[in-house]
């Protein structure tokens, strides 16, 4: 090799470099890239970030607030890594130079502090909620600018808070051990998560019900935690190696099957705990195990093999694949069969399915101005797909489609898969339904 591929400098340590040169520049990502689309520069493609990191891995450059924010511009939506012929890692590689560039002092200590602020307290569900009804309770007595105001704080710009949807200060908890419906076929865990269990605990109920109407004995420990996924992406990885082992070990004394996630970031970063620890003769095989059995909840299901639903849900549908189980997992088709196995919905398709909708993670927060465009792109698309309602398995993406739909008054509505699942295995069978409605009944029905 020239002496190009090989600096006289030494080689960072704080990277994978050998991932780093698997990226052939071919060019394929660039049109799966949202913010190359977006803003049509080198720098803000996969390829070109990757230079970046290569350019400062090898001494070439060192962090400066250019490179900073060409990589602060990425979504981490990882779509970059189902088109990459060479199998690049790439969001592995985005973790550890935001990691490197925070130890490097290449953000203002006060930034960095915020930041960590923000992702600390969204990881606390406690936190979380009170910060969420103290804003939503200031937004009400001072004007829709304050969300505004607490995100400036926060972030340096003008992000959108996802204000829209009732935080839970005191989430009904799930009850640790739910037993099968019928024959016990799996014993698995599940986690009440942090922004599932204060802004989505209902759907953390259903996802418990759709397991045992499948056979589950399902474990749900109350002192889980957060598992770390919002540090890990935003570079902060030490503190996301404690949540890990935090939820590791709890897991680990409970002998469960799989671990069962409803979160497509939350299931993305837990696969990929093994990468998180490796090197560390302690904890990578621990981790590794741990990563082996988690699976999300559709994936799971069809490898378990559903029971199908015998209610009917009458719901014109579109799917939405969050970028961190369509990239992130490889998981795409086990939600639509899934969906179309339900007495009574029709899928349709929606164009774009697998484009970013701009949450990612605290991404409509830090880069709000191209976090809102692409929203519109998502709503629009929606809109034009003639579905009831869109269904999808992220809470961030749950909530920023929400809010996008509300502010340009469209009437779909957003659903959790384990939620509209939920309606079909607790209704009646489609023929009882129908029987009941000739007799003049009405059957029972829960909100999807």
């Amino acid at each position: 090799m020239s002496s190009q591929s090989h600096p006289s400098r030494p080689i960072g340590d704080w990277i994978r470099y050998d991932t780093l040169l698997e990226c052939i520049h071919c060019g394929i990502c660039l049109s799966t890239c949202p913010t190359f689309d977006l803003l049509g520069t080198e720098a803000d493609s996969p390829r070109g970030r990757i230079y970046l990191m290569r350019a400062l891995a090898e001494g070439r450059t060192e962090v400066n607030p250019d490179l900073v924010r060409h990589l602060d511009a990425c979504l981490a939506c990882r779509a970059c890594e189902t088109a990459c012929p060479s199998s690049v890692h790439y969001g592995e590689l985005l973790a550890q130079t935001r990691d490197h560039i925070h130890r490097q002092g290449g953000r203002p200590a006060a930034e960095r502090a915020k930041l960590k602020i923000l992702l600390d307290t969204l990881a606390h569900p406690k936190r979380m909620a009170l910060a969420m009804k103290a804003a939503q309770s200031a937004a009400r007595a001072a004007g829709e600018g304050v969300p505004r105001l607490l995100s400036r704080f926060l972030t340096g710009k003008d992000g959108r808070l996802p204000l829209g949807r009732s935080a839970s200060l005191f989430p009904r908890p799930l009850p640790v051990v739910t037993p099968p419906r019928g024959e016990r076929r799996a014993r698995v865990g599940v986690i009440p998560g942090c922004v599932m269990s204060v802004l989505f605990q209902e759907i953390n109920h259903a996802t418990v019900r759709v397991l045992a109407a499948n056979g589950c004995e399902v474990i749900a420990p109350s002192a889980t935690g957060c598992c770390g996924s919002l540090h890990m992406h935003n570079g902060f990885l030490d503190a996301a190696r404690g949540h890990a082992r935090q939820v590791i070990q709890i897991f680990q004394r409970r002998g469960v099957d799989a671990i069962v996630v409803n979160s497509a970031g939350c299931g993305s970063a837990m696969k990929e705990y093994g990468e998180l620890f490796a090197g560390d003769r302690i904890w990578e095989q621990r981790a590794r195990a741990f990563a082996a059995k988690v699976r999300d909840l559709s994936e799971f299901l069809v490898e378990l093999g559903p029971r199908p639903p015998q209610g009917e849900v009458p719901l014109r549908a579109a799917y939405h694949d969050a970028c961190h189980l369509a990239h992130g997992q490889r998981v795409r088709e086990q939600p639509r069969a899934l969906l179309r196995s339900i007495p009574g919905l029709s899928l349709v398709e929606l164009a774009e399915s697998d484009w970013c909708c701009g949450s990612a993670g605290i991404y409509n927060l830090t880069q709000p101005e191209l976090a809102g465009r692409l929203q519109d792109r998502k709503v629009a698309n929606l809109v034009a797909s003639g579905a009831e309602c869109v269904v999808t398995g992220n809470p961030g993406c749950h909530t920023w489609i929400e809010a996008g739909l509300r502010e340009r008054g469209h009437t779909l509505s957003v659903k959790h898969i384990a939620a509209v699942l939920d309606v079909g295995y607790r209704l009646p069978t489609a023929s009882s339904a129908s029987a009941g409605r000739r007799r003049g009944g009405t059957p029972p029905a829960d909100r999807a």
